[in-house]
């Protein structure tokens, strides 16, 4: 079965005069297995099918269409739906003929019969898959086994990117103006070159990635709709946003505004960067990356500018409302005010009748009859002393929890130990008091141990507690400083947040 190849062929140089009103493609592989194929086009991360050829005589695979494609990269995909070799379409060519041999050396006898052009592009391809097989086997033949093989590999590694780098920018100055000139742009690192040296004598990486940052998005137009029909331009916003931009929510926010303000509003484009970057942050496991989703929702969504980019507009207030249950507990915010019952007083809120209560009907009339009394005992989250407080939420009977749950108790008296003004406020989310109180006894909890026995808090919702444990530290301000943490980021977080603080007062 032939390897999956990831080929560009360009057919947009205007070489061919015909304007034609559809697409023609035929390629012809010798020694074609396969009895039907599929013309497939890049769309942002996705690929997409747009054609089929369902008979394949001689290896001769023809797509025709009645309408132009739209230009991007497209793909010749096998029956077995590997990847023969990807080929450029531009605005002015529709026509394309190639031919190959199926085999391992599909790339080596790429050719078109209609475009030297065409047959640059092929050479750049060669050269290109050559130098990276001859690295692999130098690579191999070397066998590294010391720091010095490892040493030699960083050189010839960078030997290897500085020639494809003078290739490429070779390419797109004498391509300047023409789509495959744009993706290979999009393709392209930009490096620093004659970096100058620190004050140690090394390479100034500062001054290198400065340089690379300022020029990263260079000669890239964001109005023009053929940039996400290619597989680079996904990848250069992920590698932007991930590996460029200062990890930061506040950096990113700004960041992501910057590109899609770039775009044309209500474009496909445009569309697709909203939609892909709201599930990106709105699923991201990185810790208050949630703030970048919330934005994005409050600025596109909640205006109307995100119109169109779902079939389902009730996906759209999904989302708005999934940003607004996030919004108030986002890193840096004041932590939403809890009035919780201490578990000693179960007894009492079982007598008054909230642990058999049924119906919020029932919980609101009880509340308000017992009013005064509650008040007395309610334990307010925001009344905690303390310079970090650790909030968590767990139930008795979760497998997790009960592992999680001693590890807490350790790490607490660890920072007790080391004079750390910290409290433990323990919340456990369901309403059974003796079970609750047992486990406290069995293991001896020395947290500030509570629940929401009158009903009043709503924890599920208010913090987003959708499975347990869940792990905030705030700091004496009662501000979230961090949030769904394990046990084992508590010390170094907190030692973090110290550190912090002593070189904001120096």
């Amino acid at each position: 079965m032939i390897k999956k190849i990831y080929l560009f062929f360009f057919c947009g140089f205007g070489l061919i005069s015909n304007a034609q009103n559809g697409y023609d493609i035929s390629v012809t592989i010798k020694n074609c297995p396969d009895t039907l194929a599929y013309l497939t086009f890049y769309q942002y991360d996705k690929t997409l099918i747009k054609d089929t050829c369902t008979t394949i005589k001689n290896g001769k695979i023809i797509f025709k269409g009645k309408s132009k494609l739209e230009k991007g990269i497209y793909s010749i995909v096998s029956q077995q739906k590997s990847i023969y070799f990807d080929f450029f379409v531009d605005d002015a060519t529709q026509k394309l003929v190639v031919e190959t041999e199926y085999g391992p050396e599909l790339v080596k006898k790429l050719q078109s019969p209609t475009s030297q052009k065409e047959n640059d592009f092929f050479d750049y391809i060669k050269y290109i898959n050559k130098e990276g097989a001859d690295f692999q086997i130098w690579k191999q033949n070397l066998n590294a086994q010391t720091k010095k093989d490892s040493l030699k590999i960083f050189d010839k590694q960078k030997e290897f990117e500085e020639k494809i780098q003078a290739v490429e920018e070779s390419f797109v100055i004498k391509n300047k103006g023409s789509y495959i000139a744009d993706v290979i742009n999009l393709k392209m690192e930009r490096t620093l070159k004659n970096p100058p040296k620190a004050s140690n004598g090394r390479t100034d990486s500062i001054a290198t990635f400065n340089y690379y940052k300022k020029h990263f998005w260079d000669d890239v137009n964001f109005k023009d709709e053929g940039i996400y029909r290619n597989p680079f331009f996904h990848l250069k916003i992920k590698k932007y946003l991930d590996q460029v931009v200062y990890p930061h929510p506040d950096t990113l926010i700004v960041a992501v505004d910057k590109i899609i303000e770039q775009t044309t509003p209500g474009s496909l484009l445009n569309k697709l960067l909203i939609g892909n970057l709201t599930y990106t942050y709105e699923s991201s496991k990185k810790m208050g990356f949630d703030k970048v989703f919330v934005h994005l929702s409050d600025k596109y969504f909640k205006t109307g500018k995100a119109v169109g980019i779902y079939n389902d507009d009730s996906v759209i207030q999904k989302i708005i409302k999934r940003a607004d249950k996030l919004k108030p507990i986002t890193v840096g915010k004041i932590a939403p005010d809890l009035s919780m019952i201490d578990v000693k007083n179960g007894p009492r809120m079982k007598q008054l009748g909230f642990e058999k209560a049924n119906t919020s009907e029932e919980v609101t009339k009880l509340f308000y009859d017992n009013t005064n009394e509650l008040n007395k005992i309610f334990v307010k989250l925001h009344d905690v002393k303390a310079e970090y407080t650790i909030l968590i939420f767990w139930d008795v009977d979760c497998g997790h929890c009960q592992k999680e749950i001693p590890v807490l108790l350790d790490v607490y008296h660890e920072l007790l130990k080391e004079k750390k003004d910290v409290k433990v406020y323990s919340v456990y989310t369901l309403f059974d008091s003796e079970k609750y109180q047992k486990y406290i006894d069995e293991h001896k909890l020395d947290f500030i141990n509570l629940y929401d026995a009158s009903h009043l808090n709503n924890v599920i919702e208010k913090y987003d507690v959708y499975s347990t444990p869940v792990i905030y530290i705030l700091d004496k301000d009662k501000r979230i400083k961090a949030k769904r943490i394990g046990v084992e980021q508590i010390k170094p977080i907190i030692t973090a947040l110290e550190n912090e603080a002593k070189s904001s007062k120096s």
